[in-house]
């Protein structure tokens, strides 16, 4: 592991480089989205996986906003490492973690809603 700063326009893999502003409006109407139905979640697990996803938009969202040029169109600043691998940042590392566990808990069909017998 290595420690490089790289500035990020686009998403994932530098992919979208010219639609910073989409990104960060996609990434508010997710995050909305997560606090929305968030407070209907009843499963620890689907909470965790919100939790990471959430926590990785808003970590990518505020150098969006707060790093030149500002208002929604700044770079995200990675700086982690990793031998024949992009660069990235915990956030990044977030935002995965929590679509690799949705993938997993959905894919088990655990819900993320406990239903409740009423009798």
């Amino acid at each position: 592991m290595q420690l490089r700063l790289a500035f990020n326009s686009g998403a994932a893999f530098s992919l979208a480089s010219n639609a910073t502003i989409f990104l960060s409006s996609f990434a508010l109407v997710v995050a909305a989205s997560i606090f929305y139905y968030g407070r209907k979640i009843t499963s620890t697990r689907w909470a965790v996986a919100l939790g990471l996803a959430l926590g990785g938009i808003f970590g990518n969202l505020s150098d969006r906003i707060f790093r030149t040029p500002g208002g929604l169109k700044g770079e995200v600043v990675d700086w982690i490492q990793l031998p024949n691998w992009p660069i990235f940042n915990i956030a990044d590392m977030s935002v995965v973690s929590a679509a690799i566990l949705i993938t997993y808990l959905s894919w088990k069909n655990i819900p993320a809603i406990r239903k409740t017998d009423s009798k």
